[in-house]
């Protein structure tokens, strides 16, 4: 007769067997001649099961092995290319590297406590790309637990920097003034791409898959439908990268933005010379402009116009600042720019909105002295 609530029988030759649950919800079996025996075993065997190191045999948790099946399994056709890439350098560059080397081949709390560590102390990465990082190995370590239930607590062992608000860099209305100027003398329809940020605060890569089509003049706005960027090249022979147009970045980076009168003329002038609609605004054909090449034409109008070199992306940020200070409201703000929530502009143009509050408070004060005058 089995003893209630144990997992204890005697079996039919006499001996007593155990039955213990695994961590991976398989059952291991003790045996031994007596029923106090075995009930030993089965304590013994429950203790080491608490005591003993979160790794299987070398073959199945090598660990550099097991996310390099994750990085050649489903989640290649579970996210965006771009997504994928990033992935895929974030553990080729230091995930991979750290857990080939000696006493860090396996996965456990103590390997993955030492990877976290050596990622924070890193002088040479940036805080947000630190997060970054960690944010990835936590996503592959979630993804290898579940074929690994031994590993399901590991997650716990990764701390991620505290997020910071990131510094926005924007141009200076003189700096813009002059940019400007030199873009529209370049009688470039590309350099004309320049100033379109200025005034949407749309993305390098949104930018380069515009489609004439994509404009409409009777509404006045241009729809972004869609992204450009340059990723791994999956496919071995050709290069090492490609050019995808794909989509962008959240769904409410779909979005509709009212284009201000005189770039609706600007480029009215183009438009003749590139009658079908599906061609690129900024290349003229079927195949969309390089980013890449983008960014270096950026540079020269800069040097050109003798202003500091700065990322494209500061055309973004630049437009976010000027709408703050013509007084667009947050919400309004949000929705042109593309922000998943309006707590990330929020955040990324916090002390743009300080120097808006300061500003009001400004006025307010004269108001009150104004009045004070009149009073008195």
């Amino acid at each position: 007769m089995p003893r209630r609530g144990e997992n204890i029988y005697k079996r039919k030759d006499g001996r007593w067997e155990a039955r213990v649950l695994e961590s991976n919800g398989k059952y291991r079996y003790v045996y031994a001649k007596t029923y106090k025996e075995v009930k030993e075993k089965k304590q013994n065997y429950q203790k080491y099961i608490k005591l003993r190191p979160r790794i299987l045999p070398e073959q199945i948790t090598a660990a550099a092995g097991l996310f390099t099946d994750w990085l050649q399994g489903d989640v290649v056709n579970q996210v965006k290319p771009s997504t994928y890439e990033n992935y895929y350098f974030c553990m080729k560059k230091y995930v991979l590297p750290f857990f080939k080397t000696k006493d860090n081949e396996f996965l456990t709390e103590n390997t993955v406590v030492q990877f976290t560590k050596s990622i924070h102390s890193n002088p040479v990465i940036s805080e947000s790309y630190k997060r970054k990082i960690l944010i990835i190995f936590k996503t592959a370590l979630k993804e290898v637990a579940k074929s690994y239930p031994d590993f399901s607590g590991l997650m716990e062992a990764v701390k991620l920097p505290k997020a910071a608000n990131p510094e926005v860099q924007a141009f200076s209305v003189s700096e813009q003034r002059m940019i400007e100027q030199v873009a529209f003398h370049e009688k470039d329809i590309r350099a004309l791409g320049i100033i379109l940020t200025f005034y949407t605060g749309i993305r390098l890569g949104e930018l380069c898959a515009l489609k004439w089509c994509d404009l409409d003049y009777e509404a006045g706005t241009i729809s972004i439908t869609k992204t450009v960027s340059r990723v791994k090249n999956p496919q071995p022979q050709g290069r090492k990268t490609a050019l995808l147009v794909g989509t962008p970045k959240s769904l409410k980076s779909r979005r509709k933005i009212p284009l201000p009168k005189f770039l609706q003329d600007a480029f009215m002038e183009f438009k003749e010379k590139c009658p079908d609609e599906n061609c690129f605004l900024f290349s003229g054909t079927e195949d969309p402009p390089d980013p890449r090449v983008y960014e270096k034409l950026f540079k020269n109008v800069l040097k050109n116009a003798g202003v500091k070199e700065r990322k494209f992306h500061t055309t973004r940020h630049t437009f976010a600042t000027r709408a703050l200070e013509v007084g667009v409201d947050i919400k309004t703000l949000s929705e042109i720019l593309g922000h998943s929530s309006v707590t990330i502009t929020l955040n990324i143009y916090a002390h743009s909105l300080m120097e808006q509050k300061m500003i009001a408070m400004d006025k307010l004060n004269n108001m009150h002295l104004t009045q004070m005058e009149v009073a008195s």
